[in-house]
């Protein structure tokens, strides 16, 4: 899972949607996700029904009570590309799914025919002079032992947007202006970007607001 986090960009660049899911429940996953140093992709819950997903792909363990250590490639008409199954010890390697991507997607924004050590070069469109500029001020509120915090930092490190980080807890001002904005609630993180407010982590409003979707 953190080989994943680490090459998320790679993914990214092949037009993908990394999803880890567990049939374990969500609180759990929260922890297990801290312990990782964070993830920022989307870990899904297969709970309850326990296990119905991993049933429908054919891999759940009946009498352990937990899935296979499987990997599934889906295209985007949900058709079933690519499986690997290893033994719950062993560790896949993720130049085999980019392997599958590259035959699914040739020309997902990569440029030229990927190596085995090469990054693909995600292509980006020029912005037109019209638009407005990138934001220059992001500031993250955030208090000690959130892990929605860490997920958020991660997401930022990750996409090179430098930030300032406020400590709620340190500062009561910064705690009563984040209760402002929140209608009350003890929510972090929260983001001010150039005066623009995101409450929680929100990948996509966070994206936007960054001028990254």
């Amino acid at each position: 899972m953190p080989s994943y986090e680490q090459e998320l960009l790679k993914f990214e660049g092949y037009n993908t949607q990394v999803l880890g899911i567990s049939v374990d429940h969500v609180p759990c996953l929260k922890a297990w996700a801290e312990n990782l140093n964070g993830i920022s992709y989307p870990l899904l819950s297969d709970f309850w029904p326990h296990g119905a997903v991993a049933r429908q792909y054919g891999v759940f363990r009946e009498v352990a009570g937990h899935s296979e250590r499987a990997l599934f490639v889906v295209d985007k008409q949900g058709i079933i590309r690519y499986i690997d199954i290893h033994e719950i010890s062993q560790q896949p390697d993720n130049e085999h799914v980019f392997q599958a991507l590259r035959e699914i997607e040739p020309q997902a924004a990569v440029v030229g025919k990927p190596g085995p050590h090469k990054i693909p070069v995600r292509v980006i469109e020029p912005v037109p002079a019209a638009q407005p500029a990138k934001p220059r001020s992001v500031i993250m509120y955030c208090r000690p032992g959130c892990i929605d915090c860490r997920l958020a930092r991660s997401f930022l490190e990750q996409r090179g947007v430098a930030h300032t980080e406020i400590d709620i807890r340190l500062d009561p001002q910064a705690e009563a202006r984040l209760r402002k904005w929140t209608g009350g609630p003890l929510i972090t993180p929260v983001f001010d970007i150039d005066g623009r407010i995101v409450i929680d982590f929100k990948r996509n409003e966070l994206e936007q607001a960054l001028g990254l979707a």
